[in-house]
């Protein structure tokens, strides 16, 4: 498996939380057992407040999986796919590099 970090930023006029039935359906879908059955990991998500942005840390075998994942919220506004390690990764490997 490997580890990524999703940022998913929409337009206020293209939130998809102003619409109950939309919030609703996304929430499913960032659900663990949902996001298993695409076999994914989700570690955490957040909205940063006020800002229309959503990150989610997840693992996945391929990044292909992350985005086939992710593609509803696409529709909604942009979404990148970030290859990311674990913090202790990054020192036992002596750099970001």
């Amino acid at each position: 498996m490997s580890l990524y970090v999703v940022r998913h930023h929409h337009e206020a006029e293209n939130c998809p939380a102003h619409d109950p039935e939309m919030g609703a359906m996304l929430l499913q879908h960032l659900s663990q057992s949902n996001a298993s059955e695409h076999g994914i990991t989700i570690h955490g998500e957040a909205v940063i407040d006020g800002a229309h942005t959503l990150y989610v840390i997840l693992d996945a075998a391929e990044r292909s999986t992350v985005d086939g994942f992710m593609a509803p919220f696409a529709q909604a506004g942009e979404v990148e796919v970030l290859p990311a390690s674990p913090c202790e990764v990054v020192v036992a490997r002596l750099g970001c590099d």
